[in-house]
């Protein structure tokens, strides 16, 4: 299985950035793994909401194939009740055989209608509000998590 994660806009900040590297490094023992960014509009200050999350929609839409099974990272999604459950959810799907995964966070204003029909999924990892760039290595860190959960390793304490 291959695993995308899509996110709208770069990083900011050395220690995202570098947080993020670190846990998308060590995902490569277990699955390939890659990043896709869609780029920050450009002169989009004075656009409203809905255009902004349409334009970044279409962005978001353009990187998917049919074929992909796609996760949107959601405040209002489904919240896993722990890191172990969000490995079994991991295994589940890849049980059924999907053959590309992709996560997909939004910016700072969410998704576009469009975006939420095409998903097949919506996770939360909290329901507390964090930052779209905090959710990027949040959510690295638990996808590595996972993955050792799965594998019997000891980084994960129950």
């Amino acid at each position: 299985m291959v695993i995308e994660l899509i996110v709208v806009g770069k990083t900011v900040g050395t220690w995202l950035e570098n947080g993020i590297r670190e846990y998308t490094g060590r995902l490569e023992h277990y699955v390939r793994f890659s990043t896709t960014i869609i780029p920050e509009l450009k002169n989009a200050k004075n656009w409203r909401t809905e255009q902004i999350k349409t334009a970044e929609g279409e962005q978001i839409l353009g990187k998917l194939a049919p074929s992909d099974r796609v996760v949107l990272l959601d405040e209002n999604g489904r919240l896993p009740e722990s890191s172990t459950a969000l490995a079994d959810w991991l295994q589940s799907t890849m049980n059924r055989g999907t053959r590309k995964l992709v996560f997909v966070i939004g910016g700072a204003y969410g998704f576009s209608a469009a975006v939420y029909e095409r998903a097949d999924e919506k996770i939360s990892l909290s329901r507390l509000t964090f930052s779209h760039q905090m959710v990027r290595l949040i959510f690295a860190e638990q996808l590595y998590r996972a993955f050792t959960i799965l594998g019997g390793e000891p980084y994960h304490h129950s």
